[in-house]
């Protein structure tokens, strides 16, 4: 609730139209402001998974365009874990651990193009959906994730 609450402040504050990625940390003493993107994140790559009728990025063009975003019932749970790379490298990375990655029923995954990596970068994103709770589904997008090797 904190943190629904700091986002909201702060995206009013700045004002604008569209979804606005607002990242926090969790910790022991409360919710710690991350990152903000004006923008379709990673984050919200969860909705590509059919969690709802429209995606992040369907929602964004509505916002900005005026058009209006009705109701977004909950279709089936979904997850997401992303996929980082653990080196710094200028050439363009290879992907490897695609194929194991398909393999899981239910999930899918994004990789995002970007040319160099480097330490703790998000690279790509798994994601899960299914009747499970979301914490299973947290825990199998995250063995899909891990099947995913940046070079």
């Amino acid at each position: 609730k904190e943190a629904q609450e700091i986002a909201d402040k702060v995206t009013k504050e700045l004002g604008g139209s569209g979804i606005w990625g607002v990242e926090f940390f969790i910790g022991k003493e409360g919710v710690y402001f991350s990152e903000l993107s004006p923008r379709p994140h990673d984050t919200g790559m969860v909705t590509l998974a059919g969690t709802q009728d429209f995606t992040e990025f369907e929602l964004h063009a509505r916002a900005i365009l005026g058009i209006p975003v009705l109701d977004i019932p909950l279709i089936r749970n979904g997850a997401s874990a992303v996929v980082l790379a653990d080196k710094e490298n200028n050439a363009f990375p290879t992907f490897t651990g695609l194929n194991e990655a398909a393999a899981f029923p239910n999930t899918a995954f994004s990789i995002f193009g970007k040319p160099t990596t480097r330490p703790y970068r998000r690279m790509a994103v798994a994601l899960a959906h299914g009747t499970e709770n979301t914490t299973e589904l947290v825990e199998k997008a995250k063995e899909v994730a891990t099947k995913i090797k940046v070079d």
